[in-house]
């Protein structure tokens, strides 16, 4: 069994596919007597495999467009692509059933629960997919090996080191077997060392075929994606030969 989808298994030996397309995407949102505009009319095509960086400002719309990537929004106008979905237009269930199978997430706050073990935490993504106890044995031991803890399957987070933890919750958002990779500054609360131990383990399952979207103000984590994208006032540029 595989975590990750072989880029032969995506299509990426022959012609790119797309995993996202969004077309003249807009998120207003209402404070008090004015509307913002979060996301002016964004066109983007993201490819399966890809690992792309988001950078900008704060307050640029980083977190709208992540939120909308990972279902967990709906865009004002426009559409948002994942395969033959629209995230728009689907129903609550469908995408309640998109995040439980197709997206995973990683944050800056590893969101651990601090009384089960490694493995435990790693579990609770397979809770919602009826996935048998011996395959999620399985599935769960797979993943944290992926991530180099193995031997820490039965550690609780206080007796893991911070870039551990990480490992962690990448390996939650990994067993599902997801199609894309959503991280939101999953190195901000690591140093140096930490932050590039966690980028290797990153590059290691784009390489493997997991698409890899992550939003960063670190330009040294930025300069390893494959793709750079800037955005601010809610527009999208890509600066990836800059």
């Amino acid at each position: 069994m595989t975590l990750i989808a072989t880029h032969t298994e995506q299509g990426l030996d022959a012609a790119p596919v797309a995993l996202y397309r969004l077309s003249g995407v807009t998120r207003t949102y209402r404070q008090k007597d004015r509307v913002v505009k979060a996301l002016a009319g964004v066109d983007l095509e993201i490819t399966r495999g890809d690992f792309v960086t988001i950078q900008g400002p704060t307050g640029g719309g980083k977190s709208t467009l992540l939120q909308l990537l990972g279902a967990l929004d709906r865009p004002s106008a426009g559409s948002v692509m994942l395969g033959d979905t629209d995230l728009a237009k689907a129903s609550n269930a469908q995408l309640t059933k998109v995040r439980a199978h197709e997206i995973g997430f990683v944050f800056q706050g590893f969101n651990l629960i601090p009384t089960l073990t490694a493995a435990e935490n790693v579990d609770m993504a397979l809770e919602p997919l009826g996935v048998t106890k011996q395959e999620r044995t399985q599935r769960v031991e797979e993943a944290l090996a992926r991530v180099g803890l193995a031997e820490r399957a039965d550690h609780l987070p206080g007796e893991l080191s911070g870039g551990q933890q990480q490992r962690v919750a990448i390996a939650r958002a990994i067993v599902k077997q997801p199609k894309v990779l959503l991280a939101d500054e999953p190195t901000g609360n690591l140093d140096e060392s930490m932050r590039d131990e966690i980028l290797v383990v990153l590059e290691e399952l784009c390489a493997e075929g997991l698409t890899l979207i992550v939003v960063t103000h670190d330009s040294a984590v930025a300069k390893r994606a494959k793709r750079r994208l800037r955005l601010e006032r809610g527009t999208v540029r890509d600066i990836t030969r800059k």
